[in-house]
């Protein structure tokens, strides 16, 4: 009977060693977690220097400005905190943890509340928008001050969401893992034992079992509530532009602050591109987070020891591609950002080409234009003017300096930059088409 039990514990830990990747599907992981990156880490700074000049030059408004600051930082601290430990600790060396217990609760901790900072900055950046269009005149009320305290309100969530990690999590030796000093267990050849007694975890602790999975079953009902409550504000802002949803005065008929009439076209397309931009971050997130989550539940929902053959296959096969998916969900929004404003994606190229500021832009478009005007003018009145001497070319010379300082304040024209075209073409647009 114990031959018989050591036998099928030599061939579990055989299935455990399958966790290591081959050498090719490592370096592909490699190339693949570097991209994206290295994406996300570029398109989201970017995107918090664009929102800053858009906000400066009047496209944006401060409350929309905030919470795509706020979106942009939990999607680069997922990428900075989770993509460097992930290639190292789950892709090269999964059977070995050099990180004491202390770092492995502090990044998962970490990990966990930034991860659901982001779905929640998700949540309240469509909040702001339901209630801009389809109740105005709260809107106009709402302050800055009440932005930031949702702010706020969002990362005091995530910690306490991510809190219980920090007791649930901690590093295991294989054999407290499956359980093996339950019962006695004697190490044979089947395994190399040196390799298989060194495989240590950064996992969830037996000890705090319910704990964890009262954690990872809490972030999951979280993660669906935000997309179902996303979804709704979504439908019902699509109702208050396409005009379905009427305004009454009988009791018990929901009550909805219409849209003005004399709204401009440029006004409600705007507020159309707003919804559609929710809507494909929201379907971004449902597809993205979906695998993770999968994963996660496939964790939570029965202790290591009783895993199967075929669960540890599927956990390992899956676990890649919950990643990949995973992070690339906090790569794409600058390129949603990009998709649904013209404006956001003028300045982003520009900021792209290494033009830092577009102060520096337009200085640099206004001198062209501005000295070839002086040239110009200095040229015609040499020739317009009789030869009077050389008292009358100090004259002409104030002359000139003056119509020199009224050229500089006149408008460039041909060589005009991205701020001031986007201007001129967005004057009768609404502050924002985010």
């Amino acid at each position: 009977m114990a031959s018989e039990y050591n036998a099928a514990m030599e061939l579990k830990l055989k299935h455990w060693q399958e966790l290591e990747y081959e050498t090719p599907i490592k370096i592909f992981l490699t190339i693949l977690y570097s991209t994206i990156l290295v994406l996300g880490i570029v398109g989201n700074s970017i995107t918090i220097k664009v929102t800053q000049v858009l906000l400066r030059k009047g496209y944006l408004q401060k409350n929309v400005t905030d919470h795509m600051v706020s979106l942009a930082c939990s999607d680069l601290l997922v990428l900075l905190i989770g993509m460097p430990v992930e290639l190292y600790s789950a892709t090269w060396f999964p059977l070995s943890s050099t990180s004491g217990k202390v770092s492995c609760k502090i990044y998962k901790f970490l990990f966990e509340a930034c991860s659901y900072s982001t779905i929640l900055n998700v949540a309240t950046l469509s909040f702001e928008r339901y209630v801009a269009i389809c109740h105005p005149l709260k809107y106009q009320s709402l302050s800055s001050a009440r932005t930031v305290k949702l702010i706020i309100f969002v990362w005091v969530t995530s910690v306490l969401v991510a809190l219980p990690l920090l007791y649930a999590m901690g590093t295991e030796r294989v054999e407290n893992i499956l359980d093996l000093n339950k019962q006695p267990y004697q190490w044979g050849s089947a395994v190399n034992n040196s390799a298989t007694r060194n495989m240590t975890f950064c996992t969830n602790l037996n000890s705090m079992w319910t704990m964890y999975r009262s954690s990872i079953f809490v972030a999951f009902i979280v993660y669906i509530v935000v997309l179902v409550s996303v979804g709704f504000m979504c439908r019902s802002m699509i109702n208050v532009l396409s005009g379905t949803k009427r305004i009454s005065s009988k009791a018990g008929d929901k009550r909805v602050e219409a849209l003005p009439k004399h709204e401009s076209s440029q006004a409600r397309e705007s507020r159309k591109q707003s919804i559609i931009f929710l809507g494909l971050i929201v379907g971004s997130l449902a597809c993205c987070w979906m695998p993770n989550q999968i994963r996660r539940l496939m964790l939570a929902a029965k202790p290591k020891a009783d895993w199967t053959a075929t669960y540890l296959r599927a956990y390992v096969v899956l676990h890649p591609i919950a990643d990949t998916f995973f992070y690339f969900s906090s790569v794409i929004n600058p390129f949603l950002y990009n998709f649904s404003s013209r404006q956001f994606r003028q300045v982003f190229m520009q900021v792209l080409r290494c033009h830092l500021t577009i102060e520096h832009i337009n200085r640099r478009n206004l001198r062209r234009p501005n000295m070839h005007s002086a040239r110009r003018l200095l040229r015609s009145l040499r020739h317009s003017l009789p030869a009077r001497g050389r008292d009358k070319a100090s004259g002409t010379s104030t002359t000139l300096n003056t119509a020199h300082s009224l050229e500089t304040s006149q408008e460039p024209s041909p060589e005009e930059s991205v701020e001031l075209s986007t201007t001129q073409n967005s004057k009768a647009t609404s502050k924002t088409d985010i």
